[in-house]
């Protein structure tokens, strides 16, 4: 049966006087990018034997989808999800909701959908999906990446019911500056920028010690900043050609030189994954991290990545379609 519209929705709709906002129009452009059918194929096996309180029916997996889709877009927890989709016209219809067959998930549902996804890994296998997609959509895969981790903090207030940090979370200098949270290290196609390889750690894991899961193994050359100095005497990636960026203090006497100039374009290559960063921290508003363990907080970088590929290919995307 056909869901039944409100009043405010079909004006929505209809009314071309109406000016949409920057949430709606971002909105309608991603719902016309994400591969739903993909998805939904992935997930669905497992969504069936999510629980939903007595008396409650199931909503449908594309409208609990497409809610977990727009917390990691606009960083929300499940409190403030169901608050922006009661106040939200074009949240509700993203989600596909409206009208008086179709109420609003509580927090506790969404926390529901969101700990199915959690429980059965499926974020990374999320991303893979977009990957194939991508590819599939003819966004170019190259014989090279670039490497680059980011930190990300975590609350280190002992105020809690434990008086105690994460445990799983530790600090690390960067700098003068001292930070406490986790790393998240990304590969990035040398030539599109798509990210392929994610992998989270506590922050004070060594960038180098995770550049061999990040660099592919048909990989003819891997790109990365002075953190991953030496990396040629430890990698298993004996074929891979390592373009490494020799460290400021260093790169200094060099001024004017052709050294100098290798450099620059060294840095002009490992602008596509400090993008990706960019888009996480700025665009995605993910500077924080929202949960306790190293894997709830993997499985929602997982996810966020592979949002951000579509994010970044979605004009390649809408003109395939």
């Amino acid at each position: 049966m056909a869901r039944q519209m409100g009043f405010a929705e079909t004006e929505y709709d209809n009314s071309k006087s109406i000016q949409k906002s920057r949430k709606a129009l971002f909105l309608m452009e991603m719902k016309e990018t994400v591969p739903w059918d993909k998805l939904e194929e992935v997930i669905a096996p497992h969504y069936v034997k999510v629980p939903t309180g007595p008396g409650r029916p199931q909503y449908p997996l594309r409208v609990m989808l497409a809610i977990h889709l727009m917390q990691h877009w606009y960083n929300l927890s499940d409190p403030e999800m169901e608050s922006e989709l009661n106040d939200s016209l074009a949240m509700r219809k993203f989600a596909g909701l409206g009208g008086p067959h179709n109420p609003t998930p509580d927090e506790t549902t969404i926390l529901n959908f969101r700990h199915m996804l959690e429980k059965h890994d499926l974020s990374s296998v999320v991303l893979d999906v977009v990957n194939e997609y991508l590819e599939a959509c003819g966004v170019a895969v190259s014989k090279g990446s670039v490497v680059d981790a980011t930190i990300i903090a975590a609350p280190s207030s002992t105020k809690n019911k434990t008086k105690s940090r994460d445990p799983e979370m530790h600090s690390t200098k960067k700098g003068e500056q001292v930070y406490f949270g986790m790393k998240v290290h990304a590969g990035a196609d040398a030539e599109s920028g798509q990210i392929h390889s994610v992998a989270v750690t506590a922050a004070n894991v060594a960038d180098i010690e995770m550049m061999d899961d990040m660099v592919r193994d048909d990989d003819e050359y891997a790109s990365g900043d002075s953190g991953y100095r030496g990396i040629e005497k430890r990698t298993r990636h004996k074929e891979t050609k390592f373009g490494i960026s020799m460290m400021k203090s260093k790169r200094k006497n060099y001024k004017g030189t052709i050294i100098d100039a290798l450099e620059k374009a060294k840095s002009g290559i490992r602008a596509k994954v400090e993008h990706i960063f960019r888009v996480l921290k700025d665009q995605f508003k993910y500077r924080k991290a929202r949960y306790k363990g190293l894997r709830k907080n993997a499985e929602a970088i997982y996810m966020k990545c592979a949002l951000i590929n579509l994010y970044l290919f979605r004009k390649t995307i809408l003109q395939r379609a």
